[in-house]
């Protein structure tokens, strides 16, 4: 609730107790969000007495109350420490860190029209409530005078970083700037905000609406049955029982492309996925784009930088495009090589087949999948009976156990009230059975709930001012079954599965003293490094012969089909590097060009064009849907950070393998103490060089894609001071 509101409150209530011959009304129930978290493990959120309607008010209160909390720092008469304004930055905004946490759920997995509303009136007003914080004079003065004498003051290593980290992010956020300056600064945060909503809700909208409906059985020739009882499912969910639903997801686009056999179905689906956001109708992305691309590059002018790219990349591991833009062209040019192999064997299938056809994007999954069969004698639907959703959680776990001595035991429903009746939640304890922390795992689709995958979290582990357990969550779109069977996912799922547990894992594992540098609060280029290394663990044995269970006889997969996986382990990885590295090089490119109005569609047709783009393969994320860098700033100019993590991924792998193998103890307790657990108290190239004992290189990252290793060196992860 604002100000205003508070006080109109209060005028309102002395009115009323001035007349006691009017009736009182009863007094409205308080806020559920305002209060803090009570109940087991610390405090637990109160989802069962939340409702959309409290939203916009708690963060009014709690932005408040915020700003009053930083204004006393700010008016502190005694000189400044550490203590009285650092660590008292890190005492504010405990109200607004639990608002925005209900806030930010609603948004990713509630999202109907109620919130997308609210959505709508508060991104604008909490751009402004950060740049007010940021733009306080007095504030930075404080903390610059505490940055200036960090090396002198006794301070601990992780209080010189934090003290570092505040400084520069209050610098690179206008905090130095002259008034008129920080006012345009304030007013583009504003304006942008409001786009991100409305790029996101726009996208959010095509998937939920589109869809496409299927009345014959014959039409489904060539997709499993566990695919088709989704897309009844889908149906019935949308009035249309008897009938199959494709919906415009990639949980249910990609499937079905690898599978169904009628070709013109399997391009009309994949032309309403690669067209979302496209449409040209009212939730058509490209002007909001040109608009945010614009925007982005004044703030990054009025801020001292070249371009907005260089601005977001400055405390990266990259540290600018130019070092992020020549490890992607290292790997570029040898995956496109490998695509026009892959190109080339399907075409030999479907000429072998008289089909008739020249391979096109929605060819290509369809395609790859009979080549996977032919070359490797292996199919997708051999695989899936084994990847029981239920199961593969049980192998994360145990993979936690063994890594982390991490314990996770279900809670009782009846403790830990939920967002939706499709989430659970587990406790985790370590050895001693001492309480880690809670994971939340939502893993089916709904309408609302945005598609991917991600981690949450809910609260961050400290202990500055007393011990605080983490609160994580981790989300999926898989597509519900039959009620009462198991779901079964794709080998590439259930590699998804482990990528974002190990998200949740790094937040788990955090042991750190204050939540600003708490679990996965490190640099973009440095976050998927450990999530992408834990996918490493799915295929070893001791995972796939306890629990990649066949769904019906129970027995375990074959030791035969394991072998073939691990042929094949290569296999596609030209489309896979090619559809993802374009979606990176282009984003890079968006964010260094010149300064001035872009056509999104042309600009994306000229780059792909210009770079030698296989006709065959579409973006991962085309421009109008790639809500990784237009539904806010988080990896905008830094999609390539998954490939520069992989570069950290492929040289960790080989660490544990040179050792003792992946279960190996001594190099797990280095990767927990140098990585997992540190947070961002420590530089994350000198983290990492402290658990491999050097500076990574390129080679591992080829190696593991079947690509040729360069005779001459690449940028690569090193030194980021």
């Amino acid at each position: 609730m604002s100000l205003r509101s508070l006080i109109a409150g209060a005028g309102l209530a002395a009115t009323l107790a001035a007349h006691p011959a009017h009736a009182a009304e009863p007094a409205p129930a308080p806020n559920p969000l305002l209060a803090p978290w009570t109940g087991p493990y610390g405090g637990i959120p109160p989802f069962d007495r939340v409702r959309t309607e409290h939203l916009a008010p708690a963060l009014e209160a709690a932005m408040a109350e915020n700003l009053a909390e930083v204004d006393r720092i700010a008016a502190n008469p005694e000189p400044p420490t550490f203590e009285n304004t650092i660590a008292a930055m890190e005492r504010t905004g405990r109200m607004l860190d639990r608002v925005h946490t209900v806030y930010a759920i609603y948004g990713g997995t509630l999202n109907d029209e109620a919130v997308q509303a609210v959505e709508r009136e508060m991104e604008p007003k909490l751009a402004a409530f950060g740049d007010r914080i940021t733009q306080n004079a007095k504030l930075f003065d404080r903390i610059a005078r505490v940055y200036e004498t960090r090396a002198d003051s006794g301070l601990t290593p992780e209080q010189q970083r934090l003290t570092w980290l505040r400084y520069t992010n209050f610098v690179r956020a206008g905090a130095k700037l002259d008034e008129p300056s920080k006012q345009r600064v304030a007013a583009i945060n504003q304006e942008l905000a409001g786009l991100y909503t409305a790029f996101s809700q726009n996208v959010l909208k095509d998937e939920n609406e589109g869809v496409i409906f299927i009345e014959s059985e014959a039409a489904l020739a060539g997709l499993p049955q566990g695919v088709r009882d989704g897309m009844a499912q889908a149906a019935e969910a949308r009035g249309r029982k008897g009938q199959w639903a494709v919906a415009n997801t990639r949980s249910s686009i990609e499937p079905f492309l690898t599978y169904a056999e009628d070709r013109a179905l399997r391009e009309q689906a994949w032309r309403m996925f690669v067209s979302r956001g496209d449409n040209g109708g009212a939730t058509d992305n490209n002007a909001t784009i040109t608009r945010i691309l614009a925007l982005r590059a004044e703030r990054a002018k009025l801020l001292g930088y070249p371009t907005h790219a260089h601005w977001r990349l400055e405390n990266s591991m990259a540290k600018n495009p130019e070092r992020a833009t020549e490890l992607m062209e290292a790997v570029w040019m040898p995956a496109v090589a490998r695509v026009h192999e892959e190109v080339a064997d399907m075409q030999k299938i479907a000429d072998a087949e008289k089909a008739g056809i020249t391979i096109e994007p929605w060819d290509y999954r369809y395609y790859a999948e009979k080549v996977r069969k032919a070359k490797y004698d292996l199919d997708e639907t051999e695989i899936t009976p084994y990847m029981q959703l239920e199961n593969l959680r049980e192998g994360m776990f145990y993979m936690a156990r063994e890594l982390f001595g991490f314990h996770f035991k279900p809670v009782d429903p009846a403790q830990v009230p939920v967002y939706h009746p499709d989430v659970r939640v587990w406790e985790v304890n370590d050895p001693k059975g001492n309480l880690v922390g809670l994971w939340y795992f939502d893993p089916y689709a709904r309408q609302g709930k945005r598609s991917g995958a991600w981690m949450s979290a809910y609260r961050s582990q400290e202990r500055f001012d007393g011990d605080v357990r983490t609160i994580v969550s981790n989300n999926s779109n898989f597509v519900k079954g039959k009620p009462g069977e198991p779901v079964l996912v794709s080998w590439e799922d259930a590699v998804v599965l482990f990528h974002e547990f190990g998200h949740a894992l790094h937040g788990l594992a955090s042991n750190v003293n204050y939540p600003s540098v708490s679990g996965t609060r490190v640099p973009r280029d440095y976050v998927e490094f450990p999530s992408q290394l834990l996918e490493h663990w799915l295929p070893t044995p001791e995972i796939l012969n306890r629990y990649a269970l066949h769904y019906q006889t129970g027995k375990p997969i074959p030791k035969e089909l394991v072998a073939k996986i691990e042929a094949a382990g290569k296999f596609n990885e030209g489309f896979r590097t090619v559809e993802y590295l374009s979606s990176a090089l282009v984003d890079m490119k968006l964010h260094t060009a010149e300064a001035k109005a872009i056509d999104p569609d042309k600009f994306e047709r000229e780059t792909l064009a210009a770079l030698g783009m296989p006709s065959e393969i579409v973006m991962r994320h085309r421009t109008p849907q790639f809500n990784h860098i237009f539904s806010g700033d988080g990896y905008s100019a830094g999609y390539y950070s998954y490939l520069w993590s992989d570069t950290l991924t492929a040289d960790a792998w080989e660490a544990f393998t040179e050792a003792g193998g992946p279960w190996d103890k001594a190099v797990a307790k280095r990767l927990i103490d140098h990585v997992f657990s540190v947070g961002n108290t420590t530089d994350p190239a000198d983290g990492y060089r402290q658990f491999r004992g050097r500076d990574p290189g390129i080679d591992a990252l080829m190696r593991k894609r079947g690509f040729p290793v360069p005779q001459a060196p690449a940028a690569a992860p090193a030194a980021s001071k």
